[in-house]
């Protein structure tokens, strides 16, 4: 009996140290991270939020608050996109529904690792979910080629005017590179 506990133990440390915010690591690191604070016209929900200083923005895009770019980690290929989007009250579905659709845009549908918390009074559903990312895209979401070893850091911001969403995808190594800035960004969540 005594057995099979330690390895439960091993097994739920491991992962909460794969989801963002959960490890120590993570949580001291997150102070260090130099943040910007982001325009009042970037800024959507009745909240504002400050992004990591090495993050640029991307040009406008349909359905997105503001997409910044994420340097790609040595060795990586391509960089990582964390794309920000808003859909007010009542709008983009529940927050199950758009984890369960986050995770099935990787091969095989992986099952989501999630971490609920609270920032400033917001409920935020983190979650985590990693495989061969199937690069939807478009007005119908269509994959756009499998991507091997990606990554996908999400947050869901219950705001005061509805739902923010921040899909952080890339490389794994790159997306887990930037765990603690995604971290300070989430983190630096505050009402408008």
């Amino acid at each position: 009996m005594k057995r099979w506990l330690v390895v439960l133990i091993v097994v739920v440390v491991g992962i909460l140290a794969f989801v963002p915010g959960c490890s120590k690591k993570n949580s001291s690191q997150s102070a260090d991270v130099a943040l910007t604070k982001e325009v009042a016209e970037n800024t959507a929900a009745g909240v504002v939020w400050s992004y990591p200083g090495r993050w640029t923005k991307a040009g406008p895009r349909a359905m997105r608050v503001v997409t910044y770019i994420v340097p790609a980690a040595q060795g990586d290929a391509e960089a990582g996109e964390c794309a920000v989007s808003f859909f007010p009250s009542g709008g983009g579905g529940d927050i199950e529904s758009n984890i369960q659709r986050w995770s099935g845009q990787f091969d095989g549908a992986p099952a989501p690792i999630r971490k609920d918390e609270e920032v400033s009074g917001f409920k935020i559903a983190k979650v985590v979910i990693s495989g061969n990312y199937l690069a939807p895209a478009g007005p119908m979401m269509e994959s756009q080629g499998t991507k091997e070893n990606f990554r996908l850091f999400g947050a869901i911001v219950e705001a005061p005017e509805g739902k923010l969403f921040f899909k952080f995808t890339g490389p794994a190594k790159t997306v887990e590179g930037a765990g603690a800035e995604f971290d300070a960004l989430i983190g630096s969540i505050a009402k408008k």
